[in-house]
């Protein structure tokens, strides 16, 4: 048990340094490695996995809603990025260029893909001729490079994996209705999946993405009372359209501009689980992302019978969930410590006593509770242990984010709370976007979104008490 010890110790206590506990995670776990390009990581086989988990999920709800993968040309030349003036004033100071083809100096300077908006576009105007053309549902997986200053895994790097969905629509409220239903895949995902109660809004006007009309958000609460944004979804209206002259025939003979979507999320998720449902002791996984959902540990593995009826579990268990036998010559003490480092939802302790007694101990990774369970009832048990193991994450969760939501009425309160309490503060704001600028520079908040679901906490704005128009959330955000 002193290996056990040890191992948990190494990692920083997250009451201690916030920080310094999630860099220890995402390391003592191998889910990353650095490398020698600052901003940049190896994403391990374990982290890797859990990205694995998170596309094939998604991608089959995007595939259920219709849509279809392509795959976009990482390089984009200046000029077509330049097409859109709004959309590359905003990422301008991001972007990486390439200047040199070999030795030779290119005609013109190539962007590597920070989004891909304008090569949807050009494509789109190559292939919409027709409403018959109308719509194309398009979302694909690639790495993406913004040349980030402050970089952190998982959470900000200067190369990321994603998804980015693409769609143009013949009308608005078409593409609108795309909005809203690929915000809601993103919460559903986030809620049914990963454990992660989020709130559904719309980013303010300085907020927005680029280029968008509307910008939809998930907004998420971390441990530490920071919120994460973890899915957007942008209305473009046919302003990209008008830009790079897409027109197709309508029904009515007449040419018309299409209207357009775009869509993301990307391995901030990873950081999101990490930070969402994760303790001292390491990772906390939901069982539907986890690499392993249940491991078995042979205790007494020496003993006649033991590897023998754990390898039998093993076979038996895999047809229900990811298992895997850990049959190697670590101490179990050890064991324990490092499936629990690595979040994994459930362990199965098997040893003489027990094969004599038909039974297993089983324990649970979010709330270490320990059950003895018979061995002819496991099929039954581990599928509702996994379920209760993400519906007892899920809420957890939920509680936290009920305590560290607070309301605020005026500016001093906001200030107090924001000073004080770490957390999500809801308040009254005016739609002034100098009031909206006022909080982040005095009281250090961001707006994250103006919730669908609004309350009216008082009729003024909580900087200038000037009469309100939305109930926002503000914070501190990564």
């Amino acid at each position: 048990m002193a290996q056990q010890k040890k191992m948990v110790e190494e990692i920083t206590s997250m009451d201690e340094d916030f920080a310094k506990w999630y860099t220890d995670v995402v390391k003592k776990a191998e889910l990353i490695e650095y490398t020698s390009v600052k901003g940049c990581m190896v994403i391990r086989p374990y982290g890797y996995a859990i990205w694995e988990n998170i596309v094939h999920i998604l991608d089959s709800m995007f595939k259920e809603t219709g849509h279809e993968n392509v795959c976009m040309p990482m390089f984009i030349p200046e000029s077509l990025l330049n097409k859109e003036k709004d959309h590359v004033e905003g990422f301008a100071p991001e972007v990486a260029w390439v200047t040199h083809g070999g030795e030779e100096k290119l005609e013109e300077r190539l962007c590597v893909r920070p989004t891909s908006e304008t090569l949807f576009c050009e494509h789109y105007a190559n292939i919409v001729h027709s409403y018959r053309d109308l719509p194309k549902l398009y979302n694909q997986w690639v790495s993406v490079v913004r040349w980030e200053k402050t970089t952190r895994p998982f959470l900000r790097s200067r190369e990321f994996l994603w998804q980015e969905g693409h769609t143009i629509h013949a009308t608005s409220e078409e593409a609108q209705a795309e909005t809203i239903q690929m915000l809601n895949v993103y919460a559903d995902f986030c809620e049914k999946y990963l454990a992660m109660p989020v709130v559904k809004g719309v980013k303010t006007p300085k907020e927005r993405f680029a280029g968008a009309e509307d910008t939809y958000t998930i907004e998420a609460l971390m441990h530490d009372g920071k919120a994460l944004q973890s899915g957007t979804s942008h209305y473009f209206g046919d302003g990209f359209a008008k830009a790079f002259d897409i027109q197709f025939t309508g029904k009515d003979n007449q040419l018309h501009h299409p209207f357009q979507t775009s869509w993301g999320c990307t391995t901030r998720l990873i950081g999101a689980i990490i930070m969402t449902h994760g303790d001292d002791n390491g990772l906390v996984l939901p069982p539907a992302v986890a690499p392993t959902q249940l491991v078995i540990i042979p205790v007494a593995s020496h003993k006649p019978g033991v590897l023998d009826k754990a390898n039998e579990l093993k076979d038996r268990l895999s047809k229900l969930a990811r298992v895997k036998l850990d049959d190697s010559d670590n101490s179990p003490g050890w064991k324990f410590a490092e499936y629990e480092m690595k979040g994994v939802p459930l362990r199965l302790e098997i040893g003489p006593k027990d094969i004599e007694n038909n039974q297993c101990v089983i324990v649970r990774r979010d709330n270490g509770e320990k059950l003895f369970v018979s061995l002819d009832e496991l099929e039954e048990k581990i599928p509702e242990l996994l379920k209760a193991v993400h519906d007892g994450l899920y809420q957890k969760a939920l509680d936290r984010r009920a305590e560290m939501t607070f309301t605020a009425k005026d500016f001093a309160e906001l200030k107090d709370i924001a000073d004080n309490k770490p957390g999500f503060i809801k308040a009254m704001w005016c739609g002034d976007q100098a009031c909206e600028d006022k909080l982040k520079e005095e009281a250090g908040v961001t707006s994250r979104c103006i919730p669908f679901e609004q309350d009216a906490i008082t009729d003024k704005c909580v900087c200038c008490g000037k009469p309100a128009t939305k109930m926002l959330y503000w914070g501190k955000a990564y």
